[in-house]
């Protein structure tokens, strides 16, 4: 979680969200990284777990993040929570909720949805703190 709270000091100093995230490998190694570059790429989907998860997956050599863990520092929203399921991640692990947006117990559910083929495990609240505390820093900047 420590390197992903440093990713996500990093989008903060361009601009983004503060949100990072890092895959690791069964045997904890990280194969993938990413921070929110949505306002820097103009992209929509450049989320810190869409492009970690993209990072793993080429690193890997396969879509299928099976025996990853996937460590964020937000909650993720619909879109993220979508991807690490079809990606077949074991486990998720998040720090700050996100009442606003989160998908995974937040305003909805859907990596628990047990009408879905995959339901990876959930730790949240790890280093909960440090995770608001970059996001509520930028916002008061910009907002």
């Amino acid at each position: 979680m420590r390197q992903a709270l440093a990713l996500a000091a990093l989008a903060a100093g361009d601009g983004d969200v503060p949100v990072g995230a890092v895959v690791v490998d069964a045997s904890g190694t990280v194969i993938g990284t990413g921070r929110n570059t949505r306002e820097r790429d103009n992209d929509p989907t450049g989320h810190a777990e869409i492009i970690a998860m993209r990072e793993a997956a080429a690193a890997l050599g396969e879509w299928r993040l099976e025996g990853c863990t996937l460590v964020v520092t937000l909650e993720p929203c619909t879109m993220c929570a979508g991807a690490l399921v079809a990606a077949r991640v074991q486990r998720l692990v998040f720090g700050a909720f996100d009442e606003k947006a989160g998908a995974v117990g937040s305003l909805w559910d859907v990596v628990r949805d047990r009408r879905l083929n995959h339901r990876p495990e959930v730790v949240s609240g790890v280093l909960a703190d440090d995770s608001a505390t970059l996001l509520r820093d930028f916002f008061l900047t910009h907002r």
